[in-house]
């Protein structure tokens, strides 16, 4: 993860999630096991998405950023997930000096997944499809890998699996460019002109 500190905010920007690569152990509904999420599982969550929300410690009220409304950029690439939204959120940009910013993370729904058992070791679990709504930032809270939650959606529950990574978190501040040539002097006298002041 990398974020910059400029003048109209903190851009963050980094991988959330590489697919094809194999996890730590993850407590899921199917028991623990070795996680992989296939390509392109991602890309097809977010043609499905009608939105995208960054979240702060998956908190649904703190939410720093969207696609709906041009905030945040998330898309699968050649290497993963990657996300890329300018945070003008005080604490978030206060964290990031502190650097608190320890990884990303995401929820899954709707999960279609396959299991291969295996003689020695954890069972690989393939996700092939999921539904997503969120990424978040992960700040506070202590990223756990894998977590399972219910919550309540539209008056139903639904199971909801959240995946976080920890990342090292790059944080510069950048400097606004100062001009190369002061030109004040240049402005003074063509004031003076128009005013008649010099000839």
């Amino acid at each position: 993860m990398r974020a910059e500190l400029r003048a109209d905010g903190l851009h963050i920007s980094g991988y959330v999630n590489v697919p094809g690569r194999e996890s730590r152990p993850v407590v899921t509904p199917r028991g623990r096991v070795i996680e992989v999420i296939e390509q392109r599982a991602f890309a097809r969550a977010l043609e499905r998405a009608g939105g995208i929300d960054m979240l702060l410690d998956h908190d649904r009220s703190r939410v720093l950023a969207s696609t709906s409304k041009g905030t945040l950029n998330v898309r699968e690439d050649e290497v993963g997930l990657r996300a890329e939204s300018v945070v003008t959120d005080e604490a978030v940009i206060a964290g990031a000096k502190a650097g608190r910013l320890k990884g990303w993370s995401f929820n899954m729904q709707n999960v279609k997944d396959s299991i291969e058992e295996r003689t020695e070791g954890l069972p690989i679990r393939y996700v092939k499809d999921f539904d997503m709504d969120e990424i978040t930032l992960v700040m506070d809270k202590v990223p756990v890998y894998s977590s399972t939650s219910i919550e309540v959606r539209a008056g139903a529950e639904e199971e909801v699996e959240t995946r976080a990574r920890c990342t090292d978190a790059e944080y510069r501040e950048i400097e606004p460019r100062k001009p190369k040539y002061d030109n004040a002097a240049y402005k003074d006298r063509l004031e003076k002109l128009k005013r008649g002041e010099m000839k």
